[in-house]
């Protein structure tokens, strides 16, 4: 975890394995275990000519050169829905992603607490756990940090008739502040919606509709090399 006045990572300890995105990511570490003192290192490859990188590696320069220079260490999230705990490394979504909000995006009661604080309580369309700064390509936390042993949760009680807008501002980056979307840090947050809502993971949305959320933050999981 990063702290004030410390530099973050330092020259590559060992060799990384190679993903393409964040999904990858994400099923490596499930697979991993316990890696003991040997930490996993990874690496995003490097895109093709004229593509961008994923929206994690985007975020802290993953992916942009041919030989790692640096390793830095990331946090993970660990989302459990009730049907089983995945990881997630650089956002779940519970509801209409904010990139994909409309009028007719489904509305639930929605409790979030976060860190054993009760934060809202309310209709809402959306609730982001985030891990990273970029979805799809929008800058939805602007400034989030991957590596501060935290996560930032953002609530969207918007009304219908603010989605258009909202849409347009999200991939600048303009969507904040605003007086229907609260933001939390939080080392670990529970959700629950009635009715249910879909669920994100990095970008993929699961199969089935969540009434119980709950996401921890494990700082430092992996080593990224950049």
């Amino acid at each position: 975890m990063i702290r004030p006045g410390e530099d973050w990572g330092g020259p590559p300890t060992g060799p990384a394995v190679v993903v393409a995105d964040e999904r990858a990511l994400a099923r490596l570490l499930a697979d991993h275990g316990d890696a003991g003192d040997d930490p996993l290192r990874v690496r995003f490859a490097v895109p093709p000519a004229g593509a961008t990188p994923c929206d994690l590696a985007r975020a802290v320069g993953g992916g942009l050169r041919a030989e790692p220079e640096v390793e830095v260490p990331m946090d993970a999230l660990w989302a459990d829905d009730g049907a089983g705990r995945r990881p997630v490394v650089n956002m779940a979504v519970l509801g209409a992603p904010p990139h994909r909000l409309a009028r007719w995006s489904r509305r639930s009661r929605v409790q979030v607490v976060v860190d054993g604080r009760e934060r809202f309580d309310g209709r809402a369309t959306t609730v982001v756990v985030a891990n990273g700064q970029f979805l799809a390509g929008n800058d939805v936390v602007v400034r989030g940090h991957p590596g501060d042993g935290r996560a930032e949760v953002q609530v969207y009680a918007l009304a219908p008739r603010e989605s258009a807008a909202l849409r347009d501002r999200v991939r600048r980056g303009a969507h904040l502040p605003h007086p229907a979307i609260g933001q939390f840090p939080a080392r670990r947050v529970t959700v629950t919606a009635d009715p249910p809502l879909h669920l994100w993971c990095d970008g993929e949305r699961t199969r089935r509709r969540v009434a119980h959320l709950e996401v921890t933050v494990e700082a430092g999981a992996y080593r990224l090399c950049v």
